[in-house]
């Protein structure tokens, strides 16, 4: 009797347990964009080619992201040692070209340009120009913009 009772007990537990281990652990594929739009300010405050490369390519990836499309706002300040990727001839023109074409703002601090004493006809001549870039990314900041410093 004994037996039978544990044999049923086994049972009754195997019955109840099987259903929670078959559930299989839900699949994460991210945060859903359900908003209309959005709006990112890149900040860029150094010149090593790394980092320079790599905002690009932050910037690129969030365009490409397929549940972005369509609904983004971007813009890069620079500001800095920055400065460097806007200046002309250098191999990040075709890039920021391309970026310009899908609807990035490209924005330089003024304030760089004279603490250096450099003439905005050396940069390319494509770009915008901010009084500077601290007071971009306060005034973005408040305005709802997501801040990324890659």
């Amino acid at each position: 009797m004994k037996n039978v009772l544990f044999i049923l007990c086994i049972c009754c537990l195997t019955a109840y347990l099987t259903p929670a281990m078959a559930q299989e652990k839900p699949v994460f594929t991210g945060a859903k964009a359900t908003m209309k739009h959005y709006k990112a300010l890149y900040v860029l405050n150094s010149g090593e080619e790394k980092k320079i490369n790599g905002c690009l390519r932050n910037i690129k990836n969030a365009l490409e992201d397929p549940r972005l499309k369509g609904k983004l706002e971007l813009e890069l300040i620079v500001f800095g040692d920055g400065v460097a990727v806007y200046q002309k001839n250098s191999s990040y023109e075709a890039a920021l070209k391309l970026l310009q074409s899908k609807g990035v703002l490209l924005a330089q601090c003024e304030n760089t340009l004279k603490e250096r004493k450099i003439d905005k006809s050396e940069l390319v001549d494509f770009i915008s120009f901010v009084p500077s870039g601290n007071g971009e990314i306060i005034i973005r900041q408040q305005q709802g913009w997501a801040v990324v410093h890659p």
